[in-house]
């Protein structure tokens, strides 16, 4: 993603980044939050396997990404909402690219139908 800022590529405006160390510090109930919050999609990005600067925090999230999909499958969303890339910090072009591509399949998803409910 900085890459891509520094470079000058564009991504669409309406992708909202948060930048975290790892993909290892992603805990899965900030993404269920996300799209009961609203989100129509989220993007999960982080060093491909094997080059983690915290040894293994991909590898972890790589499993946490797999119980995640069944969770959201089991609350009746689609889980292609959620996309995970391994995209290293020397690839701005792939994040852009990757950043647009995403970008129209969410929009052919529609809405997010979770986003309409209350859960108050």
């Amino acid at each position: 993603m900085d890459l891509a800022g520094v470079t000058r590529m564009t991504y669409p405006p309406n992708v909202r980044p948060i930048q975290l160390p790892c993909t290892g510090s992603v805990d899965p109930v900030y993404i269920i939050r996300a799209l009961l919050s609203g989100a129509d999609g989220v993007f999960i990005s982080g060093c491909p396997p094997g080059d983690c600067h915290y040894v293994s925090g991909n590898l972890k999230f790589r499993r946490r990404f797999a119980v995640l999909r069944a969770m959201l499958e089991a609350m009746g969303l689609e889980p292609e909402r959620v996309k995970l890339y391994w995209i290293s910090a020397a690839e701005g072009k792939k994040f852009a690219q990757t950043m647009h591509a995403l970008t129209e399949e969410i929009r052919a998803l529609g809405p997010n139908p979770l986003a309409r409910q209350s859960f108050t």
